[in-house]
């Protein structure tokens, strides 16, 4: 059973996650990739297109030009979820090297 992340467990979610940060608005977490050129990302969006549904957890993904957004959320518990945190660290796992590490100091 999927639960909403809260308390500690969610703090410690977020904090292993780089770049990712919380939706203002709802319980969900964003980030925006940016990429040379409109194929580098579009072919960025079919990796996670497969990704998502190897994982069976569909984000929200927005593309303009070379700059690709999501969203995720779990609609089941209607906020965020460990299938989220999952999902984004799989996505990090394909972006480029310079959205994947965290900043230096």
């Amino acid at each position: 059973m999927v639960e909403r992340l809260v308390g500690a467990a969610r703090h410690a979610a977020l904090q292993g996650l780089h770049g990712w940060s919380e939706v203002e608005d709802r319980d969900a977490i964003r980030k925006t990739y940016h990429f040379s050129d409109f194929s580098e990302a579009w072919g960025f969006l079919s990796r996670i297109a497969l990704l998502a549904e190897k994982h069976d957890h569909h984000p929200e993904i927005f593309n303009v030009y070379n700059r690709v957004e999501i969203i995720l959320s779990t609609h089941d518990v209607e906020g965020l979820s460990e299938r989220d945190v999952r999902l984004a660290e799989a996505i990090d796992e394909l972006a480029p090297l310079r959205d994947r590490r965290a900043p230096g100091p």
